[in-house]
């Protein structure tokens, strides 16, 4: 579905997933306005709010949006309905375009922003104008080192987490390698050794970037250690709004958004073969 107005200037996303409710306003790539709250997932009371006081502080009217965007999980299943159904509640009765965006992949590229040194705007000239190249084939074009990885992880317990690949280079917003899922996290770190061994050296991540809930999680990353050394990095992330509002704006400015009554949450399945180790089946 494409956005019948032209390139939108003023969106609104945001994303109940996580322990984090992250709210941002955006014009075009830029960042106006961000909420970010820690409500032990009592999410649906505070985003109404948090909503009203973003567009307030950016000095947008509900009129003059252009687009909506939320984060349609993984993540917390009620947290993750609070901000679907809200998102399309808004988008549907105002007229607007709605587009959803995955909560893994703004808490990826928030972690790594901020683990690197990246402010939002350093983003801005990217959203909405990505190409269909490669991160890793722009920085060879370009003659830098390959592209870092970013393995953003939330904890699903059981030794579970909600994960996938990304890589990206400075500057540049997220390219998805593997979807999201929910992957028990020992066979997630061996299968990730097992890709980054059938790589040459050369041609390997500059970087390898485990990021969110790393506290129950980065000590099973460290077993990429000997195959990555110095490049191998953790950090500890809680997802924020403009992160996120990057995120939507971008799909809405390249004219994507998604049809608003079909629009549902991404809770993830675990692969059978891994449920069936769970069960001791």
């Amino acid at each position: 579905m494409s956005i019948n107005s032209g390139m939108p200037r003023y969106t609104l996303t945001f994303d109940s997933s996580t322990a984090s409710l992250a709210v941002a306003a955006m014009d075009g790539g830029r960042l106006l306005a961000e909420r970010n709250i820690t409500a032990e997932r009592n999410h649906s009371v505070h985003l109404i709010t948090a909503i009203e006081e973003v567009l307030a502080e950016a000095g947008i009217a509900r009129s003059q949006l252009d687009g909506i965007g939320t984060g349609v999980g993984p993540g917390s299943y009620t947290g993750i309905r609070i901000a679907v159904t809200t998102a399309k509640t808004l988008a549907w009765s105002m007229g607007l375009p709605v587009a959803g965006i995955s909560s893994l992949a703004a808490l990826g590229l928030g972690g790594w922003a901020t683990g690197t040194g990246q402010p939002p705007e350093a983003f801005e000239a990217a959203a909405g104008r990505r190409s269909e190249e490669t991160a890793a084939s722009e920085q060879a074009a370009a003659g830098g080192p390959p592209a870092e990885w970013i393995i953003p992880l939330m904890d699903a317990r059981r030794g579970q987490v909600y994960t996938a690949l990304f890589e990206a280079a400075p500057g540049k917003l997220p390219r998805r390698l593997e979807p999201d899922g929910i992957r028990l996290m020992e066979r997630w770190v061996t299968a990730l050794a097992g890709r980054l061994e059938a790589l040459a050296p050369e041609a390997r991540p500059s970087a390898v970037w485990f990021t969110g809930e790393t506290q129950v999680h980065g000590a099973a990353a460290e077993a990429l250690r000997p195959l990555l050394g110095g490049r191998l990095e953790t950090r500890p992330y809680v997802l924020e709004g403009a992160w996120a509002g990057l995120l939507g704006a971008d799909r809405l400015m390249r004219g994507e958004s998604d049809e608003v009554h079909s629009l549902v949450p991404n809770y993830t399945q675990l692969a059978e073969a891994e449920a069936n180790l769970l069960r001791g089946v």
